[in-house]
């Protein structure tokens, strides 16, 4: 006698493993919806048995553990994004954030330090005018957004690394966090900080950064999605406390790497 089909109260088990798969890095994601994608699969994955909305939650939070924990370990590796010629960048570059651009932090350049704290040998406040004179590069990368668009800009400034190395950080500590003048913040790791692509902006498109895109600076991550990428920043500290984020205290993944 065929067993009847289990059905477990509050969870759609299609929409279950569609978002299931959307956690897990490219790879992975591929092979588990080729393969047998099932509520087995997700429970074996995981080790949690799933047998309401609840326990449906606890899955995707652990698959999207494993996916932080994957993307950490191709960053390690020494991923780089891809780069582009100067042809390919979009123009107008969209602006984006979870305000209306007249409602972005207008950033007084002559009054702006940049507080630096945490596991440092010198805590002194940077003016904008000892940021720029140090030295700069430029990248054009693309920026992903969690929505779904992207586009490519030309970003010039500091590699954070770089900035770590001149204010004594302690490249030990497991993070870096961001404050940012719109009580925006954003904390990563340690290994995406001293990434090569991983830079304090300053300037966009050859010009100076403009309020739309995160005056006086942002922290441009391309190996990273969108969100990861913090604008207006006023302070950054190197510590050992994981001090969460603006979307990732709302569930968004925490590494959120591509």
């Amino acid at each position: 006698m065929a067993r009847a089909p289990h059905v477990i109260p509050g969870v759609d088990k299609n929409l279950l493993i569609k978002d299931a798969a959307k956690l897990l890095p490219d790879p992975a994601r591929r092979g588990f919806l080729k393969g047998a994608a099932s509520l087995g699969a997700l429970t074996f994955l995981t080790g949690c048995d799933i047998t309401d909305g609840v326990s449906a939650e606890k899955v995707l939070r652990q698959i999207s553990r494993f996916n932080d924990c994957a993307q950490a370990v191709l960053l390690k590796r020494g991923l780089l994004a891809q780069t582009y010629p100067e042809s390919a960048i979009t123009r107008p570059f969209p602006f984006n954030a979870y305000y209306n651009l007249d409602e972005a932090p207008e950033v007084d350049p002559a009054d702006y330090k940049l507080s630096v704290g945490g596991m440092v040998a010198n805590n002194r406040p940077w003016t904008l005018d000892q940021l720029y004179a140090l030295p700069q590069e430029k990248q054009i990368t693309r920026h992903i957004c969690v929505e779904g668009w992207s586009a490519i800009g030309s970003w010039t400034g500091v590699r954070l690394s770089e900035f770590l190395a001149r204010v004594g950080a302690d490249t030990r500590a497991r993070y870096v966090w961001f404050r940012c003048a719109e009580g925006y913040s954003n904390t990563i790791d340690m290994a995406t900080a001293l990434h090569p692509q991983t830079q304090m902006t300053f300037r966009f498109d050859n010009e100076i950064l403009p309020r739309a895109y995160g005056f006086p600076m942002k922290i441009r991550m391309p190996t990273k999605l969108g969100f990861k990428n913090p604008k207006y920043v006023v302070a950054m500290e190197v510590t050992n406390q994981d001090r969460g984020g603006y979307w990732e205290n709302q569930g968004y993944n925490w590494f959120s790497g591509l």
